[in-house]
């Protein structure tokens, strides 16, 4: 019996022991591992967590919310967990320093669409199928021996818009710029990728309609969706996916008929002799497909196209449509670009790539658009997926969300000398550059998840804006004052001019 008890006893103080000694490790342990806090943030209310914190113009919420709690915040929208990043040091950090580790891309409902989140090189994970179509698209589109080649179409459609432009002038009536700007820019990259325009001048009505399914797209993508931020709503209770399905099959007529003509025309006879007859991006994507199916197939390239006509298209003419519309709302700012154009150039010649170089003035017009108006306001949602991360003193929990707010690091006055005005002399003594590498300009995004477009809107952007200027004088629709030009936005997944730009071209003077 005496045995028992002090066997029991024994037993009792090795447990106690092995307890104590357990529960000073793990302190021990978790003193000298303690967590960074997460980043502050406001109170969130129960359930909707900071949602109604977030107005229409979302990036100036953030943008707002910023100063008070700093340049690195938390919300919850719903029960999600988003991190706001608004300042150029620590969207380096993201972008750059940390860029793996935050590479993933948070797919958002809406893109359940023709299950494009499955296919979209803007949304798949940075692994093998992303690498093959990154590399694909740059080999074909935008590389710049791609772009050299190319360099034809993008005159051809140039010398359409100012055509078009001209027929207007003609008959002294105001042009819809933002219809102009999308017709330029969708028959760019339709002319490269299938040797073809899908945009007719002479059919109007058809221009608006794509424009606007385009833009369409832009704003249920960018829209709020509750069955992003509660994830027990299964249902598409606000149809946006659906709306998003038809909006996409609209955009794929573009895209599927050119394609069976091509493979039709590969596979006739004599289709040997015909491959690479077109020397476009079709002719070489499908050659890839043919040769190393693993790399690339019919799909993925269909959707890569999808991409590149909705996020090309949109952001390209809108920014087209912002410059002309700064110029025109800054007369001092259009009479100093169109001296240079007539000093390098010659009065009332279209310019071509190479005159870019000897430009800096218009160059400067142009960075100061994307400035004053990033395409992407917030760029696409980061996604931290494998595990917590610590950046700045704080820890970034897994799952987050991560939000670059490029709009409200290039409108910060912390950053930019009076950042509402649209002043490009500010980037005459500067080296700063929207190549992604200078984080107070990030227009395109940065690192490996850079707009893949970005080659493409540096060489198509200042050809055509100096090229409108320099071949008219232009005035605003009904004899609108320059002060009075309405320049609110529109914001979707993008931000918009919410009127339209229209203005008439008038013969040089």
């Amino acid at each position: 019996m005496d045995y028992l008890i002090t066997s029991l006893g024994f037993l009792f103080g090795s447990i106690l022991l092995h307890a104590l000694v357990t529960i000073s490790r793990s302190f021990s342990k978790n003193k000298k591992s303690k967590k960074l806090p997460n980043p502050p943030g406001p109170t969130p209310l129960p359930i909707i967590g900071h949602l109604h914190l977030l107005g229409e113009h979302y990036h100036k919420s953030l943008a707002d919310l910023a100063k008070t709690y700093g340049p690195i915040m938390t919300l919850k929208l719903g029960f999600l967990n988003y991190v706001a990043i608004t300042s150029p040091a620590m969207a380096k950090q993201v972008l750059q320093k940390k860029d793996l580790e935050f590479s993933g891309k948070w797919v958002a409902k809406a893109l359940h669409a023709h299950d494009q989140y499955k296919y979209s090189v803007v949304m798949l994970p940075v692994e093998a199928r992303w690498r093959s179509l990154r590399r694909s698209m740059n080999s074909a589109i935008f590389s710049g021996a791609r772009l050299d080649v190319t360099e034809h179409v993008r005159e051809n459609t140039i010398q359409e818009l100012l055509d078009y432009c001209k027929s207007y002038s003609l008959r002294n009536e105001a042009v819809d710029l933002s219809v102009a700007a999308f017709m330029t820019t969708l028959n760019s990259l339709t002319s490269a990728i299938f040797s073809k325009n899908v945009m007719d001048p002479n059919l109007e009505s058809s221009i608006r309609d794509m424009r606007d399914v385009m833009w369409n797209i832009a704003i249920e993508a960018g829209a709020p969706n509750l069955a992003d931020y509660f994830h027990f709503i299964k249902f598409d209770i606000q149809g946006v996916t659906r709306r998003l399905t038809n909006h996409f099959s609209r955009v794929l007529e573009l895209i599927i008929d050119p394609i069976d003509e091509r493979i039709q025309q590969r596979d006739s006879k004599g289709g040997i002799e015909k491959k690479n007859k077109y020397n476009d991006a079709l002719d070489l994507l499908l050659s890839i497909i043919d040769e190393n199916p693993q790399d690339l197939d019919r799909t993925h390239m269909e959707r890569l196209f999808l991409d590149l006509f909705i996020a090309g298209s949109d952001t390209t003419s809108s920014t087209l449509e912002w410059a002309m519309a700064e110029l025109m709302k800054n007369p001092e700012t259009m009479k100093l670009a169109k001296e240079e154009l007539a000093r390098v150039v010659g009065k009332g010649k279209p310019i071509k790539e190479r005159d870019v170089d000897n430009l800096p003035y218009l160059q400067c017009v142009l960075k100061e658009t994307l400035r004053l108006h990033p395409p992407v306001p917030t760029l696409i949602p980061r996604l931290l997926k494998e595990r917590d991360v610590e950046l700045c003193g704080y820890t970034i929990p897994k799952g987050s969300k991560v939000i670059v707010n490029v709009w409200g690091i290039s409108h910060d006055p912390n950053v930019w000398k009076d950042p509402l005005a649209f002043k490009p002399e500010r980037f005459q003594e500067s080296d700063l550059e929207v190549r992604g590498l200078d984080f107070e300009l990030l227009p395109f995004g940065s690192g490996r998840r850079i707009c893949p477009g970005l080659p493409f809107a540096r060489r198509l952007l200042p050809v055509a804006i100096g090229s409108m200027i320099n071949s008219f004088d232009w005035e605003l629709e009904d004899g609108m004052k320059p002060e009075e030009l309405d320049m609110e936005v529109k914001v979707g997944l993008t931000l918009k001019k919410a009127q339209a730009l229209r203005a008439v071209p008038k013969p040089m003077s």
